[in-house]
């Protein structure tokens, strides 16, 4: 199963990871799991970016591999870069003082002093 397009039957929202079961001994974790961005992609993107850096960012192997030109290998690259983009989050300048702050990194004055 894709996991990244799992989609509930009932309302069509995506789908969360609840459990994780090991299949040899039957141990199981409940919680909130986080998919992580690559999981994310399709399975033929998954499997691109994997031959993309199994072959060292060859786009030469690339074309090889897949039978594709050059331009089809980079706009390829391009799709899936944008992909992950939408779950890429830079943290703000605010979000690392309060968790510097939050950890007793530095104090409040200091926090104050950072905060833009």
């Amino acid at each position: 199963m894709d996991i990244s397009k799992a989609r509930c039957n009932g309302c069509n929202q995506p789908m969360e990871i609840k459990r994780l079961e090991c299949p040899q001994c039957g141990v199981s974790t409940e919680g909130e799991f986080e998919v992580p961005p690559l999981a994310r992609l399709s399975s033929e993107d998954q499997v691109f970016v994997h031959a993309f850096v199994r072959h060292h960012g060859s786009i030469k192997k690339m074309e090889g591999i897949f039978g594709i030109s050059y331009p089809t290998v980079k706009n390829r690259l391009r799709a899936i870069t944008a992909e992950l983009d939408k779950s890429f989050e830079v943290p703000s300048t605010n979000t690392r003082v309060l968790e510097a702050l939050r950890d007793g990194e530095i104090t409040i004055e200091e926090a104050l002093e950072k905060i833009t």
